[in-house]
């Protein structure tokens, strides 16, 4: 006969896929807010905006779930961890969605203007982001320290890309100072894109303590091996 559930474990698992709903609810908005620049879509774009009344909502369920679950139970080791590490995540994933809903707002100005020749590496850019997102939850769910530390090293990519966006806008307005208003808007997106990969790789870094009680925040640790 299976033993059942008990109330602990319950509390645990609504905490984890109430974390993955709003996880899968954000990844879904970068994929929005990049398609709504690309394809100069305001309908989509306004729709970005809306949603982010869901995502602050659960955020705030699962910081109530948690602090519920940490008076009731007063966990320890491993299941304290997890807790902590969900408190920590959904204000990450709740900040993702912020920079979703910023790269909409910047989408909305500028489909009031021209479009720019081209979008240079910003699609490349959400699609490495969205990737970032979707292995740190990958990661959260599995308990995968090493998947957390590839998703980590995926960060340089995209601040690399972020790079070349600035360089190839700089040189837009530099030859036709009639791109500047929307050769910025577009570093704002591209630097909001890079924002995203910093709050992956933070939620990735929690990871890492969930599983081995590691602490690598704010250390030049960025390899298992313990290279720099």
């Amino acid at each position: 006969m299976e033993r059942g559930s008990t109330p602990f474990e319950e509390q645990l698992r609504e905490i984890a896929e109430s974390l993955l709903r709003m996880g899968g609810l954000v990844e879904e908005t970068i994929g929005k807010s990049v398609r709504a620049l690309v394809d100069r879509d305001s309908e989509l774009a306004r729709e970005v905006v809306a949603g982010d009344e869901e995502i602050d909502r659960l955020e705030l369920l699962i910081d109530n779930l948690c602090i519920e679950t940490l008076a009731r139970n007063q966990p320890m080791a491993g299941d304290l961890r997890f807790v902590t590490t969900a408190m920590k995540i959904a204000p990450d994933l709740e900040r993702i969605a912020d920079h979703a809903v910023n790269i909409s707002e910047r989408a909305l100005e500028l489909n009031e203007e021209p479009p720019l020749r081209a979008l240079v590496d910003m699609p490349l850019m959400a699609m490495r982001a969205q990737q970032m997102v979707r292995g740190a939850m990958d990661a959260f769910v599995r308990r995968d320290a090493d998947a957390a530390w590839s998703v980590i090293k995926m960060d340089d990519d995209l601040d690399h890309r972020m790079e070349q966006v600035f360089r190839v806008l700089l040189s837009h307005m530099i030859e036709d100072p009639r791109t500047i208003s929307r050769a910025l808007r577009m570093t704002f997106v591209a630097k909001y894109f890079e924002r995203i990969g910093d709050q992956a790789t933070n939620i990735c870094e929690q990871v890492v303590f969930m599983t081995s009680a590691r602490v690598i925040k704010h250390t030049m640790v960025r390899d298992p091996a313990g290279g720099a």
